[in-house]
């Protein structure tokens, strides 16, 4: 294998026209190599007001040089976030052009526009790439495929199977692990607006790596008591109503890494009970990760659990180098680009945010820590929060509401959190100016900013039913 390499897909026929978005018009290269052109696929995005986003995806090794010509308009400013420094791109006319060193997930907006962006997925090479007649291997080529023996377009996908969805191939239907192990989902292809993108109920030891989900009705990823979950290199747009990214409940022993989601709900949200899942939620490492939040939480913790058995405890959960690119919510109480919010009966601890860049959002809070007695979802208010820290958190921009800590009563209260390396707009925040960034109310023990305590800025109790959207 060369160290310069790349690969681009060709879509299927039947998308040429439905699918194309011709607000861009996409290009790659090996340095100093001949262009090639790529599809630009059109991808629903904002349940508010749906709007025409696009994206584009490859392979490479070793560096490429990107070409992206915004067709309709002039151009005058360009931004690629994250991670992509404005001298390193070049904008002539209407085109923008960058080199990409290493595989990244961007968007790339002209003239601050994030609701007609283009998303730009530079994949790693694929190892070990399966072929159609490979033993244990369910595989989707290039094409469009349909599930033909299902009522409500389901893959049931058996044990000990490898299902490869090959690039250029597009699969219109959900796939579904149910009482299953050692599955593994991988490839470089589109799940294409199913009504959800993977299922993976009461299954243990279950690998996604590498696919797109576009536009599913509800969930990209539904995992519900189960254990032993990896996710690697998942990219997912979604723009309706509860279609939410990530959700697991009563899950545990689960591994994120490398991921782009821009959701019309919660980006990953981790639960207890629900429906017909049961037990506690341990064991979460996610890193490498870009959240997107049309609507709701980035992150979302803790909400949904089991009354009747006493609750249940979601703990162990590490959030490690992590860019937030949006969060526009207009309800204060579902706020919070990091939220744990107990209810339930849930018991929340030790929980740790480190390394979260924080760009400017439309509306939003950075973090919201509360027990409560959600009126809409729960039977009962959390049992607690306990064990914190958010180390390393920035946030650039001018739109910060101020971020939320508060328990429920006396005996469902919040404990022990900890701050370390908390900036705003490039200061840094101390216990002496915390007050400003933060409303610590009652039924909170030990909050910590830079290892002093800060006290109470809300003395009144706040307990009873929240009513919610």
């Amino acid at each position: 294998m060369s160290a310069q390499e790349l690969i681009t897909y060709p879509p299927p026929q039947g998308v040429i026209y439905s699918q194309h978005n011709d607000d861009y018009t996409v290009k790659v290269r090996k340095p100093g190599g001949i262009w090639q052109d790529l599809f630009e696929y059109k991808v629903k995005v904002d349940m508010d007001k749906p709007q025409d986003a696009s994206m584009v995806y490859f392979d490479f090794s070793g560096s490429v040089e990107v070409a992206i010509r915004k067709n309709n308009g002039d151009a005058h400013a360009i931004k690629v976030r994250p991670g992509i420094a404005d001298k390193d791109v070049v904008l002539k006319g209407n085109t923008a052009f960058f080199a990409l060193k290493k595989p990244a997930k961007l968007s790339v907006e002209f003239d601050g526009d994030k609701l007609h962006n283009l998303h730009v997925f530079g994949n790693p090479l694929e190892k070990d790439r399966p072929g159609p007649g490979d033993t244990d291997v369910i595989y989707f080529g290039p094409g469009i495929h349909t599930p033909k023996d299902t009522l409500d377009g389901s893959f049931l996908i058996p044990s000990g199977k490898t299902v490869y969805i090959a690039g250029g191939a597009i699969v219109r239907g959900k796939l579904v692990c149910d009482g299953v192990s050692n599955v593994c989902i991988r490839g470089r292809g589109i799940l294409d607006q199913p009504q959800r993108g993977i299922e993976i109920k009461h299954s243990k030891n279950i690998t996604i790596d590498g696919i797109i989900v576009v536009n599913p009705k509800h969930y990209t990823v539904y995992g519900g008591g189960s254990e032993g979950i990896s996710i690697r290199n998942l990219k997912s747009f979604s723009a309706n109503g509860w279609s939410d990214g990530l959700d697991f409940m009563s899950c545990s022993n689960v591994t994120i890494d490398d991921i782009f989601m821009r959701n019309s709900d919660d980006c990953i949200a981790i639960y207890g009970h629900r429906w017909d899942f049961y037990g506690d939620a341990r064991n979460y490492k996610v890193t490498n990760a870009i959240l997107w939040a049309d609507i709701a939480h980035p992150i979302n913790i803790g909400i949904h659990g089991n009354t009747q058995k006493g609750g249940e405890v979601i703990e162990d959960l590490l959030f490690k180098n992590i860019d937030i690119l949006e969060q526009d919510e207009d309800d204060p109480d579902y706020q919070g680009c990091m939220a744990i919010t107990a209810g339930d009966l849930n018991l929340v601890r030790h929980v740790s945010f480190e390394d979260i860049r924080v760009d400017d959002f439309q509306e939003g809070q950075l973090f919201n820590l509360r027990v409560v007695y959600n009126a809409k979802y729960n039977t009962g208010p959390g049992r607690g929060i306990e064990g914190v820290t958010f180390k390393n958190i920035s946030y650039t921009g001018i739109n910060l509401n101020p971020s939320v800590i508060k328990g429920y009563d006396q005996t469902h209260g919040v404990k022990d959190i900890r701050f370390i390396g908390f900036k705003i707009n490039g200061q840094d925040v101390t216990n002496q100016v915390a007050n400003k960034y933060m409303v610590v109310g009652p039924f909170v023990d030990g909050v910590i900013v830079e290892n002093k305590h800060i006290v109470s800025t809300q003395s009144v109790p706040t307990s009873g039913p929240v009513t919610g959207r």
